[in-house]
């Protein structure tokens, strides 16, 4: 049964490589489907979820700082902390979440905020962990940053939502669902997680994908060995312009992204 859809939420976090320019796309196939699950194995910055606005939804990340950020979302998180576009607020407020990760305190709504903070201030919206698992990114140096205090008008869309943090791998997908994976993108620099996410894991999940006796959507840059990999697999293909720029002998492309898709 289709209810009243709530307002459109803009993604509250900046995020590399996010496919908020896909939603019209998505929404062709999602249009037949919004009874099922809407199941998302790397949520990242939440704007397909939000795009889609299922009324069910399991929603994965191997990072726990931004599961954790979007469980208190669900709260109606409030920052109670100033925030400024300010390089010594930025290192300060850094090497405080820094702190919480150490002191193993990193799911509380006061690491919520200071994820937010960073992820918003700091350079090119990158979410970025070194060996130790310390978040490194630096300033991003932005004229102007327009910040959100108060979340809670978050909190009636994601209230059905639910939030997990693990390996794709290991999710439990409930028997009517759609997945929608966006997995790292099949390039040199692809750090993930502390671990990366290499071929290997990129095969491993085509593989799971293609499994999946309901309807899949998958995206990635539209590398050769991606697309003879999920051809390979079964999936239907289209390759799309996407709204970024690759380097490529010296000159800047404009990037192609792959469409799969399974049943849908």
């Amino acid at each position: 049964m289709l209810t009243q859809a709530l307002p459109l939420l803009n993604p509250p976090l900046k995020w590399a490589g996010g496919k908020r320019w896909l939603i019209p796309r998505l929404s062709d196939f999602w249009q037949n489907y919004q009874d099922y699950t809407l199941v998302e194995p790397f949520v990242g910055g939440l704007a397909i979820a939000l795009g889609l606005q299922p009324q069910q939804a399991l929603l994965n990340d191997i990072n726990p700082h931004v599961i954790n950020f979007y469980h208190w979302l669900q709260h109606g998180l409030v920052i109670d902390f100033e925030l400024h576009n300010d390089q010594t607020y930025y290192y300060r407020y850094r090497d405080q979440f820094n702190q919480l990760i150490r002191a193993g305190a990193e799911q509380t709504a006061e690491a919520a905020g200071l994820f937010y903070y960073l992820n918003r201030t700091g350079y090119n919206g990158l979410c970025r962990f070194n060996q130790r698992g310390l978040f490194n990114v630096p300033f991003g140096r932005y004229k102007r940053i327009r910040y959100c205090y108060d979340f809670s008008h978050y909190a009636e869309t994601l209230r059905q939502w639910r939030f997990q943090r693990g390996h794709f791998i290991e999710m439990q997908i409930p028997a009517q669902a759609l997945i929608y994976a966006d997995p790292p993108y099949d390039v040199p620099f692809r750090a993930y997680s502390q671990q990366g996410f290499n071929w290997s894991e990129q095969v491993q999940l085509a593989e799971w994908l293609a499994q999946h006796p309901g309807p899949v959507l998958a995206s990635n840059q539209a590398t050769q060995r991606i697309l003879d990999l999920y051809r390979n697999l079964g999936f239907s293909i289209e390759i799309l312009p996407a709204p970024r720029r690759i380097a490529c002998n010296g000159d800047r492309q404009p990037a192609l992204e792959m469409l799969a898709f399974k049943g849908a």
